[in-house]
């Protein structure tokens, strides 16, 4: 495996840590809190953000081998990832939108990566 294919998996891996994050504070924000303090400093929440942290450093750290004109088309993953992970952890139902918005992502992708 050459170098920046390594990049491009560390990147793919900070934009599914973001995903991960997101549906903890998704499911966070779904329960219920005693107070509004309580709200946004629980565990989960922290822990989210501790995540959105981790993946911003790592997203840094794989521009070094990831030209930038990749970076966005990577970072679209992340759709596909919450998508996926809501219908799983969160129990979404995949509507016809959500399937066709996420169809043409990955379209999209392929064909950046053919040209």
């Amino acid at each position: 495996m050459n170098n920046s294919m390594i990049f491009v998996l560390i990147f793919l891996g900070s934009v599914f840590i973001s995903a991960i994050s997101q549906i903890i504070l998704k499911k966070s924000a779904n329960g219920h809190h005693d107070s509004i303090i309580k709200e946004y400093l629980n565990a989960p929440v922290i822990i989210a953000y501790s995540f959105f942290l981790l993946s911003t450093l790592l997203t840094a750290y794989a521009y070094k081998g990831v030209p930038l004109s990749l970076g966005p088309v990577l970072e679209a993953t992340g759709y596909v990832y919450v998508a996926v992970l809501g219908a799983l952890v969160l129990k979404e139902k995949a509507t016809r939108k959500k399937v066709i918005g996420n169809g043409l992502i990955i379209i999209g992708i392929i064909i950046f990566a053919v040209c």
